[in-house]
């Protein structure tokens, strides 16, 4: 993969998804084909730490398509199979999104051309800001998704609202910059690269999306909620001395 400026890699995390990947996959390529076609475009799936079939699917479509191709980590953790695919990959743009494809694909576009500037070099989908659209979640998950994007907002005084969206584009620039000083392999992954990103000067955009929520998610909203206040306090607290090194070195 050519590091051009056109060039893109979306990676698509996995863990146990057997059920879901391989008509993701076909859905994402034939969205690509007919949507992006002016990138350079490669889809990665990175498995970690998968027991069923999900490996065997991955390296099904990448025999499918010339344009997938896959990874595989033996540990698990979101944060974990994003840094070793964004870190090998070459690609200009480098994205996620998660396997279920919650976030609709017609928003993809958008993300990207917000990246084609100089302004901006990270940009998120939102499902907290105007004009967007959320479908059948939960008033326990939306509760719980606004307490904590309150919680960031106070305690780092970031512009973005949602961190946790799994629909995210960023730089080389970025990958090669801000990724390798996040610490967390887990979700809280997302959380950290982004108030990394805002304070060494890398500034967040946010678009709105439409967002369906998945009936078989087997995200645990409260064990992962605890694991991102536990990563909020970490960063703020313990490693608050590190970010403002970044940020003094940022300014000079």
């Amino acid at each position: 993969m050519s590091g051009f400026s056109n060039s893109l890699d979306i990676v698509i995390p996995v863990l146990n998804e057997e059920k879901a990947l391989e008509n993701s996959v076909h859905t994402l390529v034939s969205f690509c084909q007919h949507n992006i076609e002016h990138y350079d475009w490669f889809i990665t799936v990175a498995d970690n730490g998968s027991t069923d079939q999900t490996l065997q699917i991955a390296e099904m479509l990448s025999e499918q398509y010339s344009r997938v191709r896959f990874i595989r980590l033996e540990e698990r953790g979101r944060g974990r199979a994003l840094k070793m695919a964004w870190s090998q990959s070459e690609a200009a743009i480098l994205a996620y999104m998660d396997v279920d494809l919650s976030t609709d694909l017609n928003c993809l576009p958008q993300l990207l051309e917000s990246l084609s500037g100089s302004k901006f070099q990270i940009a998120i989908g939102s499902r907290l800001i105007s004009g967007s659209k959320v479908v059948g979640r939960s008033f326990k998950r939306e509760f719980i998704s606004r307490c904590y994007s309150i919680l960031f907002r106070i305690m780092f005084f970031v512009s973005f609202k949602d961190a946790q969206c799994g629909f995210k584009a960023i730089s080389r620039q970025v990958a090669q910059e801000v990724v390798p000083l996040t610490k967390n392999n887990g979700w809280f992954f997302d959380t950290e690269l982004l108030i990394l990103a805002e304070k060494t000067g890398y500034p967040v955009l946010e678009i709105p999306v439409k967002w369906v929520d998945d009936p078989d998610s087997r995200v645990n909203i409260l064990k992962t909620a605890f694991e991102d206040i536990k990563g909020l306090f970490r960063l703020r607290f313990r490693d608050l001395s590190e970010v403002r090194k970044l940020i003094k070195c940022n300014k000079s």
